[in-house]
């Protein structure tokens, strides 16, 4: 679980986040939408420990992210963005288990949970092929394997989506989905409105570093049309104000 408590940030004079909160259940999946610059990507840092709030704070799973930041660490798995961060002249089996073994996995625990992320990805045709020539949604691909590769309780993804086509992100938002069935939190960001309207339960939407709405995206559904839903959207994301 994951609360998010207060949490502002600041750069210099820019307010990138102000007094923002809002919780994650256990089994959920919460979208986050937003232009860029929103503060999105900051929010993420924040929760996962690689940034320091200037007020407030997160818990994930009963860890302080400012208390107790390597406990956070050991429950949270992480991917932003295109900084896919692979080393290049390991082969994609390598730089897994390369992180496999960073957070204290033995050779068996590493060699299961690989060749687990190795067919659930469907990448055994290129496993054992240096990075460096991927394209850039395979590099993705083998970039969230790695994230995920200790088992984390909870992750968080900025722009899972970036780069795939419609087959390798559908396996993506597919993996969350069963990451959601066993009871993991999760927190993802996207450009695509379709893919926050589709695999979130709730909807964060973040204008300006405020969150402007938090809501269940089931019953919006069940009270607005397609189109009207994409509007409201389109005004709480460019304005701040879903009646725009």
């Amino acid at each position: 679980m994951i609360s998010v408590i207060n949490i502002s940030k600041r750069f210099g004079k820019t307010d990138a986040l102000t007094d923002v909160s809002f919780d994650v259940n256990n089994g959920e999946i919460v979208g986050l939408l937003g232009e860029n610059g929103a503060g999105k990507s900051t929010l993420l840092r924040i929760i996962s420990t690689m940034l320091s709030p200037t007020s407030g704070t997160a818990i994930v799973n009963g860890y302080n992210v400012i208390e107790n930041p390597k406990d956070v660490r050991k429950n949270v798995g992480i991917l932003f963005g295109s900084e896919v961060g692979l080393y290049e002249r390991l082969t994609a089996r390598e730089n897994i288990e390369y992180f496999a073994r960073l957070n204290g996995m033995n050779k068996k625990q590493c060699d299961d949970r690989v060749n687990y992320l190795i067919e659930r990805f469907s990448f055994a045709d290129y496993a054992d092929k240096q990075v460096g020539s991927f394209s850039k949604g395979m590099k993705q691909k083998i970039a969230i394997a790695r994230s995920i590769v200790h088992d984390p309780s909870v992750m968080l993804f900025d722009e899972p989506d970036s780069g795939l086509d419609f087959r390798a992100a559908r396996t993506v938002f597919d993996f969350m989905e069963a990451c959601k069935k066993e009871g993991k939190s999760i927190i993802f960001s996207s450009h695509s409105m379709e893919s926050i309207k589709n695999y979130s339960d709730r909807m964060v939407v973040i204008h300006k570093g405020h969150i402007v709405k938090c809501f269940d995206v089931k019953s919006y559904r069940e009270q607005y049309t397609e189109r009207e839903i994409n509007d409201i959207l389109f005004n709480l994301v460019c304005d701040g104000d879903e009646n725009v």
